[in-house]
């Protein structure tokens, strides 16, 4: 196991070098650059596409735009924005939330072409049905010297499409809120039994398919944000002193990186932009296959939808998280476990009921990425070995939940890491080739369609 371990962890630092950053910040960068800032002068517009006042239930797809944008929220807003912040503080420092910031700002710009070009060249899989996402991007539109790009992402989705970051976090809070305190002993067979009840809850709802997962996950989705962002906002309201001087620290340890690595900023900027990656996955490749299920004819519309997740997942939920964890100081504490250090901001800040706000925002913030990730990972199969067969992901995925409420936190980390950067090749490649396509649709759009 030890070897394991250890190679998991190199697997996981050699991956996210300079070139992953240079490809997921640069192509960032680039792809904001070309658009001219275009798709942010109609972020109105956006919001108006996301309530629905251009929905038609005729339209080629599956759930709405509401739906796909809360799927794909469900499926990125989770343990990467509660216990990834607080572990992306603990290792480096701060500052490793401004580049959290830049990159989500970017990852904007990227969720925009990804999500637009997911829509623009639909295909179809091997049943007959619409389908949505990298692989399908760059086979029809790329052709088939491209394929084994494809096939590659695919390959990687079906390792990073894993429920046990997720349940090895729910299994976490749960104990330490609950049955720690209760008196009841941490063993393995307790682990197992909460892993056993989280399975049950997941199997419910994924079998059911997108159209289940699109509607749990619209009425789920809203209220933890709220929830959680009513409960940050409550902390900082108890600690005024505490929110400037920390915003501060932030902007000026994301350039000293004094707090935690000594002056290492190359470091900080690796760690924020890791987490920003795990966060919001912006170039990665996952919420396009949500987002390519959406009911539309238009794939700016969708591509402009899928621009306000970044916005919502980090620079909301991401800031609310890290700004918890630095106002009560707890970051300095020595824990290296995100969920606990963040249980412990909530407990100084809201004692007595705090903990268990947090453990209910954290039930909800897993359970629905865990719903969100099983659809990835059966796409990604599908597109490899066929749609009759690619169903059965969904019980090889009920069974990593099981593992996932025993696993090693830092394995279950490194392994997802691992395959987040794999995917982030061929995703940010494709993009970046087809950036003019998705313009020519844009100018499109906004001069025939939008003022029509």
């Amino acid at each position: 196991m030890n070897s394991i371990s250890s190679f998991l962890s190199d697997a996981s630092n050699f991956i996210w070098g300079p070139p992953l950053l240079i490809l997921l910040l640069g192509g960032g960068l680039f792809l904001l650059v070309f658009s001219r800032f275009l798709p942010f002068r109609y972020l109105r517009h956006a919001i108006n596409v996301l309530r629905g006042k251009y929905d038609d239930p005729n339209d080629p797809g599956e759930i709405s735009h509401f739906q796909a944008l809360s799927g794909a929220l469900a499926a990125t807003i989770g343990m990467g924005n509660i216990s990834g912040v607080a572990l992306a503080i603990a290792a480096g420092g701060p500052g490793a939330m401004f580049w959290m910031w830049i990159s989500a700002f970017f990852g904007m710009a990227t969720k925009y072409f990804t999500c637009t070009l997911a829509v623009q060249f639909r295909g179809k899989d091997s049943e007959g049905a619409i389908q949505g996402g990298p692989m399908y991007v760059i086979r029809e539109a790329l052709g088939k010297k491209w394929m084994p790009l494809a096939v590659f992402f695919c390959v990687a989705g079906f390792f990073g499409a894993t429920p046990v970051f997720q349940t090895n976090q729910m299994v976490a809070v749960f104990k330490n809120v609950i049955l720690i305190p209760a008196g009841v002993s941490d063993s393995f067979s307790v682990n197992l039994t909460i892993g056993v009840v989280i399975a049950t809850i997941v199997a419910a709802v994924i079998l059911g398919g997108i159209q289940r997962i699109g509607n749990v996950a619209s009425k789920l989705v809203p209220f933890m944000v709220v929830l959680f962002v009513i409960s940050v906002l409550s902390i900082m309201i108890m600690n005024p002193s505490e929110v400037l001087p920390s915003l501060m620290l932030i902007i000026e340890d994301a350039f000293t990186a004094k707090a935690v690595l000594g002056g290492a900023v190359g470091a900080v900027i690796v760690e924020g932009a890791k987490r920003a990656a795990f966060s919001n996955e912006a170039g990665i490749g996952m919420a396009p296959l949500m987002h390519g299920a959406a009911k539309t004819k238009e794939p700016v519309r969708e591509g402009l939808v899928a621009m306000l997740g970044p916005a919502i997942d980090t620079i909301i939920v991401c800031t609310m998280t890290g700004l918890c964890i630095l106002i009560t100081g707890v970051w300095t504490s020595g824990e290296t476990d995100g969920i606990v250090m963040t249980a412990k901001a909530f407990e100084v800040s809201l004692p007595g009921f705090g903990p268990y706000i947090l453990m209910i925002c954290v039930m909800v913030f897993a359970i629905t990425t865990v719903f969100g990730l099983a659809y990835y990972g059966q796409k990604c199969l599908s597109f490899l070995i066929g749609a009759k067969y690619g169903r059965y992901f969904y019980y090889w995925y009920i069974a990593l939940v099981l593992v996932g409420s025993v696993a090693s936190l830092a394995d279950v980390v490194n392994l997802v890491f691992v395959a987040y950067g794999l995917m982030a090749v061929p995703t940010m490649i494709s993009t970046i080739i087809l950036a003019p396509k998705v313009m020519e649709a844009t100018k499109k759009y906004f001069t025939e369609v939008y003022n029509s």
